[in-house]
This record gives structure tokens, sequence and C-alpha cells, in this order.
């Protein structure tokens, strides 16, 4: 169920904006909170560049080309800001992972609302440069990296977004498949379970079921992917 409550702590606590001021209103006025299913695309207008906030749940941002190619460009948490461009070389679309709610905004027209917050121009800026240095390691994952430097800096990665504690153990649960981690890191499905084996043979993680992963040793596990 869409909860109303999600614009407003956006608004209030994420944006920074005065919920009483004007902006707030204007920005009220732009915004659309959808509810996904798993599995299901945003209906998002693509003829338009789009700001979409994941209020709740975990989505996949897939770009297509020409004869039914896809690729997966970006996964994305509660808490993130996504840029969805407006379909140009390439179409794009964001997938719901689980059962996830969205804040969509007109990009354009946001910033053309917003420009005179500092705090909400300051949010935005900085979550670009962050959407920046994902792709930046990334290109160097897919470029220079081996199968498992690229898995092992894959779960490095989530670490930072969606990890929890355990029993002083770092515990991460992907809600992406095995197939789509492969996707998004260049492999086929069954390279990633084979990497996923041999990381928990060396003692770097252990796995529950698909998708929960524990980190033994997060260290040597960087050191694996090839971080300095």
């Amino acid at each position: 169920m869409i909860q109303p409550a999600y614009l407003e702590t956006f608004l209030r606590k994420t944006l920074g904006v005065d919920p009483g001021s004007q902006v707030a209103d204007e920005l009220r006025k732009l915004a659309s909170t959808i509810n996904v299913q798993r599995g299901c695309m945003a209906p998002i207008d693509h003829s338009r560049a789009m700001l979409v906030y994941v209020a709740h749940g975990a989505t996949k941002l897939v770009a297509s080309a020409s004869r039914d190619r896809e690729q997966i460009v970006a996964f994305h948490f509660g808490g993130d800001l996504i840029s969805v461009p407006e379909n140009g070389l390439h179409a794009f679309g964001l997938t719901a992972l689980i059962e996830s709610t969205l804040i969509v905004f007109p990009l354009n027209a946001m910033i053309d609302c917003a420009q005179g917050e500092r705090s909400v121009m300051r949010l935005l800026l900085e979550r670009a440069q962050t959407a920046l240095y994902r792709c930046r390691d990334k290109a160097v994952g897919l470029g220079r990296k081996n199968a498992q430097e690229r898995l092992a800096a894959f779960l490095i990665g989530m670490t930072e977004r969606i990890e929890s504690v355990q029993d002083d153990s770092c515990v991460i649960d992907l809600p992406m498949s095995r197939r789509d981690i492969g996707d998004s890191l260049g492999l086929t499905i069954e390279t990633v379970s084979r990497q996923f084996s041999e990381l928990r043979n060396a003692g770097l993680i252990e796995t529950e079921g698909r998708s929960r992963v524990l980190l033994r040793d997060p260290g040597a596990l960087a050191r694996r992917a090839g971080h300095i």
C-alpha cells in the first residue's frame, strides 16, 4: 500500500525542505508516488529524464539495446536517488527486485523548482558524485579484473549499502538473483556460482540460502577484490 508519509519524509529529512514552504508545495505537485510489485517495471515517463527516490525496497536500472539485449546498469536500495535518462541511444527502465515504493519527479522541472534551495542542490550534487564514483569503479572492474575480483568487489560494495551485523560478522541480504549479479558484472550465472563457491572454500564468506552472505574477513575479501 502506498504511504503518503513517504513523500513528506523525503521532503523534510532527505531534501531538508521546510514542509510549509512554497518550494515544498511545488515539489508535491511534481511528485508521483508509486508502488511497484516484485519483478515489475516502474511506470515512468521515458520521454524525459526523471529523478526517482527509492522510499522503500530495491530496484535495478536496466538499459535495453536492439535485438532484445539488456544490461543491468546499477542496483538501487531504500534511500537512493536515481537519475533515469530519457530514451535515446538506449531505453532505460527501473524494475523492482522486491516490492518497492518510489517517488518520481521530472528531473528538469525539479531542478528548476528547487534551484534556490541550497540543501537540495547540494544533495543532488553529492548523489551525482556518488553515482559517478560507482560507475568508475565498475568500469575498472569490467575492464581489468577477473571474475573473482569482480564478485569480491561487488560484495564489498554491497556492505557499504545494505550491510547488517550478526554475531560480529558483516551480513548482506542480496535482493537480486545470481543471474542479475552476473549480468551486472559481465559474467555467466555459472561463473558467479563457481566464484561464490571459491570464496566460500577460502573461508572469506559463508552463504545461507540464495540471498544471505556472511563476510568472515572483509579485509581479505577487499584484497581479493584488487583494492589498494
